[in-house]
């Protein structure tokens, strides 16, 4: 496994990589302190990239959009001391796959770096707090209905036009499981877990697995 770490400060990326190792013996790293290393040691071959958003040349988020743009196959997750839930929204927005506050514990982000390479998608709980009770808040493609509190985001409305099944799915995938784990939960194929998310996300009228569990969020809340 090949891991690249973008990170300013050295303690830091020492402390990633120790915690890292736990994942599989012989981990080859690539790392950056500067937004010219990471652009420079950034390659296909790389099977996750960990990047801080605050790090020399960094412009916003500029960086991560080229990463994504070069390097669309490489999953990406932003590693912040940022704790702005705008901020982590707008990097899931980009197509990361996982923000982990800087403030979290080792433990905490590797389970999220375990949980994203198997497929899932890290939110973390602060930012699925902070989304309004009955508010599918700034996710591209909800409705105008959907952002204003309208029915169409009630549970109950929910549970009328999804199976019981697709419920399950549904709360599964909000608390951060990937497609096998969700059909493992449910003794059914991974394939038909894609069935159900496709409907799901029709239901709630987004896009992907991130916006769907901020939905998700705010429609068990309401």
């Amino acid at each position: 496994m090949k891991i690249l770490i973008a990170d300013d400060h050295r303690l830091v990326i020492e402390a990633v990589k120790a915690k890292l190792s736990e994942l599989e013996p012989d981990i080859e790293f690539v790392l950056a302190m500067s937004v010219d290393e990471l652009l420079a040691g950034a390659s296909d071959d790389i099977d996750l990239a960990m990047i801080d958003l605050n790090m020399p040349g960094a412009e916003g988020q500029a960086h991560i959009d080229e990463i994504r743009r070069r390097h669309p196959a490489v999953p990406v997750i932003v590693l912040s001391g940022y704790e702005d839930p705008a901020v982590m929204r707008s990097a899931l927005e980009r197509g990361v796959l996982g923000f982990i506050p800087k403030a979290y514990s080792p433990d905490v982000m590797l389970s999220a770096v375990r949980l994203v390479l198997a497929g899932g998608v890290y939110v973390p709980p602060m930012m699925l707090s902070s989304v309004p009770p009955g508010v599918i808040a700034g996710i591209p493609g909800a409705d105008p209905a959907q952002r204003a509190g309208g029915p169409a985001q009630t549970l109950e409305h929910l549970r009328n036009v999804l199976t019981e099944r697709q419920v399950e799915v549904l709360q599964l995938l909000s608390q951060g499981k990937p497609n096998k784990l969700i059909g493992r939960a449910l003794g059914i194929s991974e394939g038909t877990v894609k069935i159900h998310l496709a409907a799901i996300f029709r239901a709630l009228n987004v896009r992907n697995r991130t916006e769907a569990v901020v939905a998700a969020q705010s429609l068990t809340e309401a």
